[in-house]
This record gives structure tokens, C-alpha cells and sequence, in this order.
């Protein structure tokens, strides 16, 4: 390998591929302070520190981490680089050199979340930097808030680059309903990134002013308002849900349709009325994050319906996956079973997160474990397994090499044994009264076999992934040829050799009237 052409590639390709590794050293990062954070629960009084400093370095770097720096960046870094201009017939994106400067950007906003662990003042604002807690602790603010932009303007250049792709550069034939849907899934991701994250980026240089020059925007005292930062935070993060919602279901679809050799069922009413509705209705429903923060009742309520009324675009996707496998030739491979999974997880999490829409339950249930149960299962690990599932499915394609079968099934099996471990019983401790975000739990003496219950399942977790990230190294090193087309998929990316050569295709490729991203043969 040619270091110096991987450091100064301009190829999506090569670009998706970097993507895809720093994504899952993230990914590792985090899921080691989630494992500390287990370690330290799993007894009463401090158990591997007795610095509740440090437990809330662990709590910010597994968040911040987790979401800035491994989901969102895989999803719409990693699966849009390698999938979007082989899906559309394109030779690469619409601007190759700000797409090379955009992944480097994300290792350097990498780069700063691991410096957290060496420098003598680290954050521990948790991933949300909430005033005044950010703007009083000896915590390095600034280096939270410099990170958050840094990852920030990279998407927001990506989000530019692939729409102006998808719009200009499809190959002739490919009409608008002949997208797929993994395509439409992000196209609605970035546009969402490119509405909310000056937003983000607006309410964090706030925090840093605050803190270092002496302007009181959150100050009570001075005549600021600690809510306009939490109303500024989540007028994006709640976005931000759907930014890594939206492309995880979209991987879903792609290896649903693949494996289960059959056409997406409904696919205008997936593109628009599950993609639009929720591209439309995703920021209007920030609120619901702030029931419990002092909002007026009436808003309380307004935030409430919209909340429910987005569970109608987002039902309609899930239709759509459980349509698709409907009189379907189903194959129980590796990517299969992850996305049955994520299938399952997301129906857990998102039947127990309409509770959570109703202000006078979420009254009760807000500061528990409860949310954190629910936010695991319907977006966390659920989008994780997304990932996974999407890895397995196009690593063929990738690498031209076939991953081992058996491993990948008893990677997915500890996986998913291990999450419903760890998150049913911390949503159902959650209902009882454990609070969230606690370094010791020594009033809540009730609890702590649920705790190393939730510890015991994490190790499992644990193992199933470093499994399966394994399992990918050996594949690509060792394993056998996989041919162009193993899946036997209609999509236009299994119409090139495996891995594409830089350009994609020799020639640019156009489809005929009657092709379709999902038209199975049947028989």
C-alpha cells in the first residue's frame, strides 16, 4: 500500500475508506469509556476511581465521541463516499478536493477528542456542554467547543458536495424514483445538517464567550437565560437524531432488498411520505427535550404533538422494511441478521420512546436511566448495528474478499444478546427510579445486581464487536475472492468489479427504461 497516495487521495472511494477507519477507532475509544463507566457501576462507592471528575470524562468522551465521531461520520461519511457515486453512475463526487479536505478534517476533530486524555484539564460537559455547569468547571470548554466546530464544518462541506453530486452527475436513465433509497436517506441527512448545524455552531462559540471573554448570553445574573443555549442545543441535536436515523434505516433498506432478493414495498410512500415527512417535521420537535427545564406549558404541549406527529413518517419506513420482507426469499446471512436486528431494536426503542412525547410522563421519567435505555435502543445501538450490517454487505464490494460467515454470525449473536442485556434492564430500573448520569449509587442500594447484570452484558457487547471488527481485518487480508455481484443485487454498485477501479466504471454506465435499483428477477 502507497501511504503517500492514501494520505492525498481525492478517489470517494479511498476518502470513504478513511472514513470508515477513523470512524472505528471512534467507536473503539467510546466503547471503552463505556466500558469504564460499567466497571465503575458495577459496585456501590468507587469501584476503579474515586474521581468523579474522571467518571464524567468518561461520560463526555463515550457521547461526544460515539455520535460526532463514529455514527455520524460513518453513516454519512463512510457509506455516503463509498455508496452514493456507485449507486448514481457517477466517476466520483462533484468536488473531489473539498471531499479529501472534509475527511481530514474529521481526524482532526478526532485528533482533539483524543487529546482529552492528555491535557491536565480535560471536558467533562458531558456531550451537551450545558451552561452554567461548562462555563464554571475548571474543564477545557473551549477544546469541546473547538472540536464540535471542527467536526461541524465538515459535514457541513460534505452535505454541500453530495447534494450537488446527486443533482448533476447521475448517470443517464437514472430518473429521481430510481434513486435508492439509501440515496434519498442521506440526501435528506445532509440537508438537515446543512439547516441546523450553524445552529450548534452558534450555541458552543456562546459557551467558549462566555467562559474566556467574559460576555453573559447564559449568565441569569447578568441578564442571560441558561435556556437559550439548551433551546440553541437541541434546535440541532434533536435534528441530529434523524441526521443518523435517516441513513442507518436507508443501509437497512439496501441490505433488507439485497438479501431478501424482493423490491421495496411502497417506494414512493418511503422516499415521500417516510424520508420528506421526516426531513419536514425534524425540527419542530426539539422542545421535548426541555419539559423539564422550566418551558411553559402551552409549549409543552405544542411540542408534544409534533413529537407524536413525527412518529407517522418514521411508522411509514418501518412499514416499508416489513412490507419488503413480505413473500421474500429470504438469505439469513451476516448483514441479514443485522439488520433484522436493528429491525427489532429500533421497534423496542421507538414504541417505548412515545412516553417519553408526553409531558407528564416524561415528567417522571426524564432524569432515569430510563431515557438512556431508550435512547441506546432506538438510536445508539440500533444505528451501530445499522453500520455493521452496511460493512458486511458492501465489504465484498470493498475489498473483493469475502469476511468468514461463522464469525460474523457469532459476532451479531453476542451483540445482540448482550444489548438487550444491558438496555432492557436499564430502562425497567429506569421506571423504578434509578437516576441517570450518577457516579455512585449509594442511595439506590436496590439496584446494584441490576447493575452488574448491565456490566456482565456490556463485556458481551464488548466481544461481539471487537469480533466482528476482526473478522473484517482477516477478511480483507485473507479472505476468499467474492466475485463482483455476490449478493446478486440489481443496484448499479454491483455492476463494476470488485473494488472499483479509480473512475468506477470504464465508461460511464446508463440503465434502460425498465431498471430499477430493486427489480429482482423472480424465479
Amino acid at each position: 500500500m502507497n501511504l503517500k497516495e492514501w494520505i492525498f487521495t481525492t478517489d470517494h472511494k479511498r476518502v470513504g475508506v478513511l472514513y470508515l477507519i477513523g470512524s472505528i477507532l471512534a467507536f473503539a475509544i467510546a466503547g471503552v469509556m463505556a466500558l469504564l463507566m460499567r466497571a465503575e457501576l458495577s459496585t456501590i462507592g468507587p469501584t476503579i476511581t474515586g474521581n468523579p471528575t474522571q467518571y464524567n470524562v468518561w461520560l463526555y468522551a463515550h457521547g461526544a465521541v460515539m455520535i460526532l465521531g463514529f455514527q455520524i461520520p460513518a453513516l454519512t461519511g463512510f457509506f455516503a463516499n463509498f455508496c452514493i457515486p456507485l449507486m448514481i453512475g457517477a466517476k466520483d463526487v462533484a468536488f473531489p478536493r473539498v471531499n479529501a479536505l472534509s475527511v481530514w478534517l474529521f481526524y482532526v476533530g478526532l485528533i482533539l477528542a483524543v487529546m482529552t486524555f492528555f491535557i491536565p484539564d480535560p471536558p467533562d460537559v458531558m456531550w451537551t456542554g450545558y451552561p452554567p455547569y461548562s462555563t464554571i468547571t475548571t474543564g477545557n470548554t473551549a477544546m469541546y467547543s473547538f472540536t464540535v466546530l471542527i467536526l461541524g464544518f465538515a459535514s457541513i462541506i460534505g452535505g454541500v458536495n453530495f447534494l450537488t453530486t446527486v443533482a448533476y452527475m447521475r448517470a443517464p436513465g437514472i430518473t429521481l424514483n430510481k434513486l435508492n433509497i439509501f440515496v434519498w436517506c442521506t440526501l435528506g441527512a445532509f440537508v438537515l445538517q446543512l439547516i441546523f448545524v450553524p445552529v450548534l455552531g452558534t450555541a458552543v462559540t456562546l459557551i467558549s464567550m462566555d467562559k474566556y471573554l467574559g460576555t453573559n448570553f447564559f449568565d441569569p445574573s447578568k441578564g442571560g437565560d441558561v435556556l437559550t443555549y439548551q433551546n440553541l442545543f437541541w434546535f440541532y441535536s434533536h435534528p441530529a437524531v434523524y441526521v443518523i436515523f435517516l441513513p442507518y434505516f436507508g443501509v437497512v433498506y439496501e441490505v433488507i432488498a439485497a438479501h431478501a432478493k424482493n423490491m421495496v414495498f411502497n417506494y414512493k410512500m418511503v422516499v415521500y411520505g417516510g424520508i420528506g415527512g421526516i426531513v419536514l417535521l425534524a425540527g419542530e420537535v426539539w422542545v421535548h427535550h426541555l419539559y423539564v427545564s422550566g418551558m411553559a406549558d402551552w409549549l409543552r404541549i405544542g411540542q408534544m404533538v409534533t413529537t407524536l406527529m413525527i412518529s407517522i413518517p418514521v411508522g411509514l419506513m418501518v412499514i416499508g422494511l416489513v412490507g419488503t420482507l413480505y413473500k421474500s426469499s429470504i438469505s439469513f446471512t451476516t448483514p441479514m441478521l443485522y439488520a433484522l436486528g436493528v429491525v427489532f431494536l429500533f421497534l423496542i426503542g421507538g414504541l417505548t420512546g412515545v412516553p417519553l412525547a408526553v409531558p407528564s410522563l416524561t415528567l417522571h421519567l426524564s432524569d432515569t436511566y430510563y431515557v438512556v435505555g431508550h435512547f441506546h435502543y432506538v438510536m445508539a445501538v440500533a444505528g451501530t448495528f445499522s453500520i455493521f450490517a452496511g460493512v458486511y454487505h458492501w465489504f465484498p464490494k470493498m475489498t473483493g474478499r469475502m469476511y468468514n460467515e461463522f464469525w460474523g454470525k457469532a459476532g451479531f449473536w453476542l451483540t445482540f444478546v448482550g444489548t438487550n442485556i444491558v438496555f432492557w434492564i436499564m430502562m425497567d430500573i429506569g421506571v423504578d427510579g434509578m437516576p441517570r448520569r450518577y457516579y455512585d449509587y449509594a442511595h439506590f442500594p436496590q439496584f446494584e445486581h441490576a447493575h452488574q447484570w448491565m456490566t456482565a452484558g456490556a463485556v458481551i457487547l464488548g466481544l461481539g464487536f471487537g469480533i466482528a471488527v476482526l473478522n473484517w481485518i482477516v477478511g480483507a487480508m485473507k479472505g476468499p475472492p467474492a466475485g463482483d455481484n455476490p449478493w446478486g443485487s440489481p443496484s448499479l454498485e454491483w455492476t463494476t468489479v470488485s473494488p472499483p477501479p479509480h473512475g468506477n466504471w470504464p465508461t460511464p454506465p446508463s440503465v434502460s427504461a425498465d431498471w430499477h435499483p430493486y427489480g429482482f428477477k423472480k424465479g
